[in-house]
């Protein structure tokens, strides 16, 4: 084990780890194992994944941060860094530092790097194939953070409790064998760990974002989801049709995302509630969708997983680029909410919020989220549900129903086919009261009126942005969507006693605290993965103040930490 001029290194209360190789080496299985393996003896986790287009091959890599406090953002720091290939050091040069332990193979990988060797692969083949290495790589970092060896092996056990006695006594064993080598790196004192637990991981939910985002869904009563794969929404899809059986949901893979959109208004007509979920590029095929939701007054709802286009754009990376797309949607007037949490809890409230409020005003919802958020893995309290059940707002029909009937709020009683006496007729033409096709010039202009009423009652429905900071203050920034956990921790890491942040979930309608917020400070700053600034846009375009500077990323990467410390000090120098 060569660690002859490797800097000894003393981390208190914040641990960063990084996996990286070619797709297929197993870096989530790692990943995976290893944060749960933390979070059962009290350890504060947060990991994220970024990868290329590829089944094989190309690089990828896994952060896994281990913290005493709640932190639950990407960061560029690397502590320890598992190169399961040499393209590994290239893919991650920019984040290696002289303080970086690096743990692999010296004998198979080319670096410029001092590398701790730990022969992964000889071990693992040793044992009964090279697809043992994972298990040996979680043994190594288990044994330098100082883990009870005991609890590496119950969990491993339990993790492969459905596969047969050999490969689980194997895992074990590759385990062990890298917990030793990890262990002794520990005495030799090449690195010094110290993180407190925190007893209150244990009353917490970890989950993906995806997964929120699904159990939102069924929270809000979704009982029908149709859906064509798309990254990065597909693990919603794969969620919900994992688990149909248990809640009574019906799971459609349709053949296109046109399909998809039409089955769940169709959903919503026969009384259920539709769920849709695909990116940008699916999304675009569903405007006339969308614009068919608008006229029939038939919920639904859609969550759109951003990533970078346009057109396949980077597939597989992360971007806030779809907000326009979803604003302006569907071709003629009609109201819409959009949504776009930034916490785990904050997508199982949303997610759940734009179900009540697709089906009470008869409007289409949209939740807007991306990579990074989808494919995080968070912490979060246990969910709180409202103190009375959501219930659908469905009418029994009389004889002369009329599903359009005017109204004072422009909210006319839906009813669905078989439920009472009346003819549930829509159209998708523009039509009378009772769902007939009209050109009369006069019913048009009553119908747009009646529709457009329900953007006022949505005002009293709207969330209110989350703000942290004075109330006197000098300095604003505003973000949106995945990027809440990193401006927060930006923002509380300068410090700054004139600096305030607001994270908006609620993207519209707008909350009037935002142009209150807003008219206090001197300068706005909105932070969002984009090329346009296309929330600052809205902004102004709704509150009429001006947003002062914008801090924009569109790599396909999402926010550090440190580089928005760098450039929110940088605006507020």
């Amino acid at each position: 084990m060569n660690t002859l001029g490797q800097t000894r290194i003393r981390i208190n209360g914040d641990i960063s780890i990084v996996i990286a190789g070619a797709a297929g080496q197993g870096i989530q299985a790692i990943e995976y194992v290893l944060s749960r393996i933390l979070r059962s003896i009290s350890y504060n986790v947060f990991s994220t994944s970024e990868f290329m287009s590829r089944i094989r091959g190309g690089c990828n890599s896994t952060l896994l941060r281990v913290s005493a406090k709640k932190n639950s953002a990407y960061i560029n720091r690397i502590d320890i860094f598992i190169p399961l290939d040499s393209a590994a050091f290239k893919h991650c040069k920019n984040r290696i530092t002289n303080k970086t332990i690096i743990l692999g193979d010296s004998d198979s990988l080319e670096s410029e790097y001092n590398i701790v060797n730990i022969p992964f692969t000889k071990i693992a083949t040793e044992i009964g194939g090279k697809i043992y290495a994972n298990s040996v790589a979680v043994g190594v970092v288990c044994g330098m953070l100082g883990i009870e060896e005991t609890k590496v092996k119950q969990y491993l056990e339990m993790h492969f409790s459905e596969k047969s006695a050999d490969i689980i006594v194997k895992n074990i064993a590759a385990s062990g064998q890298g917990f030793l080598l990890g262990a002794k790196l520990l005495a030799d004192g090449l690195l010094t760990v110290n993180i407190d637990k925190d007893p209150t991981v244990a009353n917490e939910f970890f989950m993906t974002g995806a997964e929120a985002v699904a159990l939102g869904a069924l929270a809000g009563g979704c009982d029908f989801v149709s859906s064509y794969p798309m990254s990065p929404s597909t693990n919603v899809l794969q969620f919900l049709a994992e688990h149909k059986n248990e809640f009574g949901i019906v799971v459609e893979q349709a053949e296109d995302e046109i399909s998809a959109i039409n089955m769940a208004i169709g959903a919503w007509y026969a009384g259920g509630r539709g769920f849709v979920t695909t990116a940008g590029g699916g999304f675009a095929l569903m405007g006339e969708g969308v614009s068919l939701a608008g006229m029939l007054e038939t919920p639904v709802v859609v969550n759109v997983g951003q990533r970078p286009g346009p057109a396949t754009g980077l597939p597989t990376r992360t971007e806030q680029g779809d907000l326009d797309l979803v604003l302006y949607s569907g071709h003629g007037d009609f109201p819409r909410a959009i949504y776009a949490p930034g916490t785990i809890d904050g997508a199982y409230n949303a997610v759940r919020k734009a179900f009540e409020v697709a089906d009470k005003y008869q409007i289409p919802s949209f939740i807007l989220t991306d990579q990074y958020f989808l494919d995080s893995s968070w912490a979060s309290p246990p969910f709180q549900n409202p103190s009375q059940p959501d219930v659908k707002n469905i009418v029994e029909t009389v004889a002369d129903y009329k599903r359009y009937a005017f109204s004072e709020n422009g909210v006319s009683p839906r009813g669905i086919p078989g439920k009472g006496e009346g003819i549930v007729c829509v159209d998708s033409d523009e039509h009378t009261e009772e769902g007939y096709i009209t050109e009369s010039m006069d019913v048009r202009e009553k119908m747009v009126r009646k529709r457009m009423k329900k953007l006022e009652l949505l005002e009293n429905d709207i969330l209110v942005p989350k703000y942290l900071g004075p109330e006197n203050l000098r300095f604003l920034v505003v973000c949106w969507g995945s990027n809440y956990t990193c401006v927060k921790e930006a923002v509380n890491l300068i410090g700054d006693s004139r600096l305030a942040m607001m994270h908006v979930t609620q993207i519209y309608p707008l909350h009037l605290t935002i142009k209150f917020r807003m008219s206090k400070a001197q300068k706005v700053i909105v932070v969002e993965n984009n090329a346009t600034g296309q929330f600052a846009k809205l902004m102004t375009r709704e509150t009429g103040l001006p947003v002062h500077q914008t801090i924009l990323k569109y790599d396909g990467m999402p926010f550090s930490v440190e580089e928005l410390v760098e450039k929110i000090s940088a605006a507020i120098a």
